[in-house]
């Protein structure tokens, strides 16, 4: 009688230790970090050129695959829309039945298949060369159908795959979203964007606002910023700290210019020293000379730096020589900022 295959879970895996299973996966991360190191010393000019070709895009990269190829294309899509290159995700099924009409003349596309021969793609190549839209490849066989008809072929062929077996789509994606990161990092270069163009693609998160979010967009302002002229006494000081809720106030003289600044802290030293009668002393007599500011449009990020290094709470903000604001660190954080 022909003896019962077992099934996988019946195989003694719980004879396998936890060093065997670790061992396991350091070779599954050794072997996608040996295929991405291969696919960088062999990468050339059809990497620049796709990246140009992409980057110059005066419609959309429409990117498209199937199966584990299709979900890295849907990533590569969403990098590039990250960097400000208009790009979709086109399921290459749905495309030959209908959705080709979202493609125009201006698109560029990219096809990512390991195989080359994916059919669903390959119909695909006769719309885009009807239209003369281009395609970048990207695909690990050279050979293909799709990397001989393509206008750009990128190698991202592997040795093998990583899993134990050999089998499951492990370094060949690793390298496809690597090359799709790669030409995303060129294309930075190309446009030249800088942080800021970056956090405009980005204002709901964290990242946007730190990015966006400058003093003058959170600092108490006009009726709301703490003023005190230099004739002014320590009680009318104190009376401004009070009602504007900064603790602190800023000391202008005549022309609307920065003096100093009084803080409750500097009360309780005058108090200290002087007693009650400090009360009605020139506020002069106790503020700080020569405080800490910043400029307006400074990120609001860079003011929390400021703070934290000098463990203050508060910083007033300037507009050239003049006070325009006061931003408490509270109201920073508050916005999301840190």
């Amino acid at each position: 009688m022909e003896e019962r295959q077992l099934l996988p879970w019946e195989r003694g895996a719980e004879q396998l230790s936890d060093e065997e299973l670790l061992q396991c996966g350091r070779d599954v991360l050794l072997e996608e970090s040996r295929a991405l190191e291969r696919t960088a010393r062999n990468a050339g000019e059809p990497l620049v050129r796709s990246a140009r070709l992409i980057t110059a895009c005066k419609g959309r990269v429409v990117v498209s695959g199937l199966g584990k190829s299709g979900l890295v294309g849907r990533k590569i899509a969403a990098t590039f829309a990250s960097l400000g290159i208009p790009a979709f995700f086109l399921h290459a099924a749905e495309g030959a039945h209908g959705d080709l009409g979202m493609v125009c003349p201006d698109d560029v596309g990219l096809f990512i298949s390991n195989s080359g021969e994916t059919n669903e793609l390959l119909a695909l190549l006769p719309y885009f060369r009807k239209i003369g839209a281009p395609v970048v490849a990207m695909t690990g066989n050279a050979g293909s159908t799709l990397a001989k008809n393509a206008d750009v072929f990128l190698d991202t062929g592997v040795e093998r795959e990583a899993d134990p077996l050999g089998l499951a789509p492990t370094a060949s994606t690793s390298v496809q979203m690597a090359v799709g990161d790669a030409i995303a990092g060129i294309s930075v270069k190309l446009q030249r964007l800088r942080p800021e163009d970056f956090a405009l693609f980005h204002p709901g998160g964290a990242l946007g606002k730190r990015l966006l979010l400058r003093v003058e967009d959170l600092m108490g302002a006009g009726k709301r910023m703490p003023v005190t002229s230099v004739d002014a006494t320590v009680r009318e000081a104190l009376f401004e700290i009070t009602s504007k809720g900064y603790g602190a106030t800023t000391v202008i003289d005549g022309n609307g210019v920065l003096r100093g600044v009084f803080t409750d802290g500097d009360l309780r030293r005058l108090l200290e020293a002087r007693g009650v009668g400090a009360m009605d002393l020139p506020v002069t007599e106790g503020m700080t000379k020569n405080p800490r500011t910043i400029p307006c449009d400074r990120l609001a990020v860079e003011a929390t730096r400021v703070m934290e290094e000098l463990e203050i709470s508060v910083l007033i903000a300037m507009r050239g020589d003049k006070p325009v604001g006061m931003v408490h660190l509270h109201d920073i954080l508050r916005a999301g900022v840190s």
